[in-house]
């Protein structure tokens, strides 16, 4: 008999490739965007929480600028600080100067009456980051204005001349605060916002009248009785106008 044919099986064996990985690029391009947005937000947070005054800070910051200048005819070199160009140091030493200045003579010393020394006794100075804080405040036995009311006294409008004069010798621009000490909770409506508010543009008017000119004045603030300066917030020495000048 004839052998029955043998059939060799054959396998095919099918081997399917991955695909091939992408790389990283969409992570770099996924983090630039989100650096984008968290840029943009940031700008979005700035341009709502600062003043104009404060941007114009900042974009002097990111856009500096050589200063030259020109000394015995000599040109100052690109790039190279002269030694009579100002620096941030030298001008904080300016005013700083210039504010001790001002509190010598307001301090009393240099007074040409007793009456003028005992008008001075109301005025206070402080130096602040913000400039040089001038604040006329009422004494127990002498208040600046007529009891609650935005009248001033004889003695505050002799006191804004003076400030007044003391004034017109620099340039700085000026604002106003006004403080007033704290009214019993059981009144239904405190007048602490208006009278502090009034208050404040009455010395304005009185120093802008005294020669300083109304366009030294930058603003005009009223704090109520938010910012005492006594313990007791219903203290009469609460009640004071602040006169800044500024930096």
């Amino acid at each position: 008999m004839p052998k029955p044919k043998t059939t060799t099986p054959i396998i095919r064996r099918v081997t399917v490739a991955a695909a091939g990985h992408h790389g990283g690029a969409w992570k770099v391009a996924y983090a630039d965007f989100v650096t984008a947005m968290m840029a943009f937000f940031l700008l979005m947070w700035l341009l709502n929480a600062t003043t104009e005054k404060q941007r114009a800070g900042l974009a002097d910051y990111f856009n500096p600028t050589v200063v030259q200048e020109r000394s015995g005819g000599a040109a100052a070199f690109d790039g190279v600080e002269t030694p009579g160009t100002p620096t941030p140091a030298d001008t904080s030493r300016g005013f700083d100067e210039l504010a001790r200045d001002i509190t010598t003579k307001l301090s009393g010393e240099g007074a040409e009456s007793m009456q003028q020394r005992n008008l001075l006794r109301h005025v206070v100075t402080r130096l602040t980051d913000e400039g040089l804080v001038i604040e006329l405040g009422d004494l127990a036995d002498a208040p600046l204005f007529a009891e609650e009311t935005a009248t001033p006294t004889p003695a505050l409008r002799e006191l804004s001349v003076i400030v007044a004069r003391v004034l017109a010798h620099v340039r700085n621009e000026i604002a106003f605060t006004g403080h007033v000490r704290a009214y019993p909770e059981a009144l239904i409506r405190s007048p602490a916002w208006e009278l502090s508010d009034a208050r404040a543009h009455a010395v304005r008017r009185l120093v802008e009248e005294g020669g300083l000119g109304h366009r030294r004045t930058q603003r005009v603030t009223a704090f109520g009785d938010r910012k005492a300066r006594a313990g007791n917030p219903m203290d009469p020495v609460n009640n004071r106008i602040e006169l800044i000048v500024l930096r």
